[in-house]
């Protein structure tokens, strides 16, 4: 009798542990269970093998981060601390939150792009002042080729812009080719008060329709015309859809059509910032 109450005394040292690792293992497939539905669900969305790296390497930080929390939940849960065990998570959260604040809000964005896709590889993009076509997308920055910066306009400068992703929270993101590859452009010209501005309309039409033909053709929509009074003459604005990264060759092309068309043109002028004085005979 004393040797069985023994040996049940002697069971009772092991029950803390088979109690730990029994919650250790279900916790184990719990989280394995969790990570592999997260998992799956953000690789049927990954189009890119960048993309699929990205959700390979997010899992493994999950993982690591994980094991950490269950090394300490299986010192206090051995221990009978569970007091401990919440003093020292919750330590540990804030301070891991504190520490890593940028990064996990970096990666909570990942999250967002590749879920929600405001934006993917090849778009041009604008993000705060930052403005280019998306080269790469990673757990912790966007890359981004310039476009302007060093010059004026819509074209690509040679530098690469490294955005964090934290602040896709903080600034409004604006999609050039969300919908599609083109946009609405316009150029306009001056032309003077004695002008033909019928003239000056059709030529401005010709010269966008000449030169945005395929566009016209895939989107089905041409180019129109808006006229407005200005103090020197009036402003014809011919407005067209051009390919977004196409957007200052084609203007560039539409204005020298439409300046070599005035030169040829009588009756059409274009009007400058000028003065004139006029002398009139003073009549009795």
């Amino acid at each position: 009798m004393v040797n069985i109450i023994e040996s049940l005394q002697n069971l009772g040292v092991f029950i803390p542990i088979l109690r730990t690792i029994i919650t250790v293992i279900i916790l184990i497939i719990a989280f394995n269970l969790i990570l592999h539905f997260i998992k799956k669900g953000l690789l049927k969305r990954a189009k890119t093998k960048k993309q699929i790296s990205n959700i390979e390497i997010f899992s493994r930080v999950l993982k690591y981060i994980f094991l950490l929390i269950l090394i300490l939940f299986a010192i206090f849960s051995y221990s009978g601390s569970w007091a401990g065990l919440g003093l020292g998570l919750g330590l540990f959260s804030a301070a891991l939150g504190w520490a890593l604040q940028k990064p996990i809000t970096g990666i909570a964005a990942w999250i967002m792009i590749v879920i929600k896709r405001p934006f993917q590889i090849g778009d041009r993009i604008i993000i705060g002042q930052d403005k280019g076509d998306v080269v790469d997308i990673t757990l912790t920055h966007i890359y981004i080729g310039e476009i302007g910066g060093i010059v004026a306009g819509e074209e690509n400068s040679g530098r690469v812009i490294m955005v964090p992703n934290s602040i896709l929270f903080e600034q409004k993101i604006i999609n050039y080719t969300h919908q599609d590859d083109y946009i609405l452009d316009q150029v306009t010209v001056t032309v003077t008060y004695e002008s033909n501005l019928n003239n000056a309309i059709k030529i401005a039409l010709e010269s966008a329709k000449k030169h945005t033909k395929e566009v016209i053709n895939i989107t089905k929509k041409e180019p129109y015309v808006r006229t407005f009074f200005q103090p020197s003459g009036i402003n014809v604005h011919v407005r067209y859809f051009s390919p977004a990264k196409r957007l200052q060759e084609i203007s560039s092309t539409v204005t020298k059509e439409i300046s070599d068309r005035i030169m040829k043109t009588k009756g059409v002028e274009i009007a400058y910032p000028h003065t004139e004085v006029i002398y009139r005979k003073k009549t009795k």
